[in-house]
């Protein structure tokens, strides 16, 4: 039984890790400059933006597939770790 409750315990370990690394995918990739130098600044920051909403939003989407992923693997590890705890207290309560 100690196996199952690691092995949940860590999954939930991994899950919890890859939601925090997504996180700060996404913050970075909102911290991105939106501005070019040696262009006028009407142009640079038409193309910039365009540029900077382009790369990001494919980043975006892949982050929020990526966080909702880790959020169903975390939630699928803490009900494998919930069955286990209330089969050792069934077994607890049967050896009683």
């Amino acid at each position: 039984m100690a196996i199952s409750l690691s092995t949940a315990l860590s999954g939930m370990s991994a899950a919890n890790e890859r939601l925090r690394a997504s996180s700060e995918n996404l913050a970075a990739a909102a911290k991105r400059p939106e501005s070019v130098e040696g262009q006028d600044q009407k142009q640079s920051d038409t193309l910039t933006r365009e540029a900077t909403n382009a790369t990001t939003s494919v980043q975006v989407e892949k982050e929020i597939v990526e966080q909702r992923s880790a959020t169903y693997a975390y939630v699928a590890n803490l009900k494998v770790l919930q069955s286990q705890v209330r089969a050792e207290g069934a077994l607890l309560d049967i050896k009683a």
